[in-house]
């Protein structure tokens, strides 16, 4: 899953090629915006060729067959300050959120996180309580300021790129077996 934040342009560089090399078999799904903007850079295309599975950025009609498998894993990165709000609510207004809040809900599926988010995003009263659902309800969140130091709005690096390794060794045995 990935959502329309800095990084998603890495999403297949930093994530969906190495998992790849470890053995999962990897589905994409995008919300609507990161859709939109890797469909623009040609990368939503890369993406379809290199899983073999179509991305999903919105939902399939109710006479149409399922396009991915069933997931052993969710992994969600980057994740929007509006999608980490709207996840730990149980808002689930598009097919990125639907599918990770039924992975939340469904016994023995792992939820891996990585909240791509600035110092501002932080410091709102109600993050606190966003990050806390969502650990209460076993989330894995890769954050801190060893994994992504928080910056000021548009004070931080213009390059700062993705935690891809950390994200990578928080999966189900440490990024190490596939399945």
């Amino acid at each position: 899953m990935g959502s329309a934040a800095d990084g998603v342009e890495q999403l297949r560089s930093g994530l969906v090629e190495p998992a790849i090399a470890l053995g999962w078999q990897v589905a994409v799904t995008l919300t609507p915006n990161a859709g939109r903007w890797l469909r623009a850079n040609g990368e939503l295309d890369r993406l379809e060729t290199l899983t073999g599975l179509p991305v999903r950025d919105s939902p399939r009609l109710p006479a149409e067959p399922r396009p991915h498998p069933v997931a052993t894993c969710y992994v969600v990165a980057p994740a929007t300050a509006n999608y980490v709000a709207k996840l730990a609510t149980g808002i689930a207004d598009n097919q990125a959120l639907t599918q990770v809040s039924e992975g939340i809900g469904t016994l023995g599926v792992p939820v891996v996180l990585f909240p791509r988010i600035n110092a501002a995003h932080a410091r709102h009263p109600a993050w606190k309580q966003h990050i806390g659902a969502l650990s209460a309800a076993g989330v894995h969140l890769v954050h801190g300021p060893d994994v992504w130091p928080l910056h000021e709005p548009r004070e931080g690096p213009a390059a700062q790129p993705l935690p891809w390794r950390a994200i990578l060794t928080s999966l189900p045995g440490g990024g190490r077996t596939g399945s």
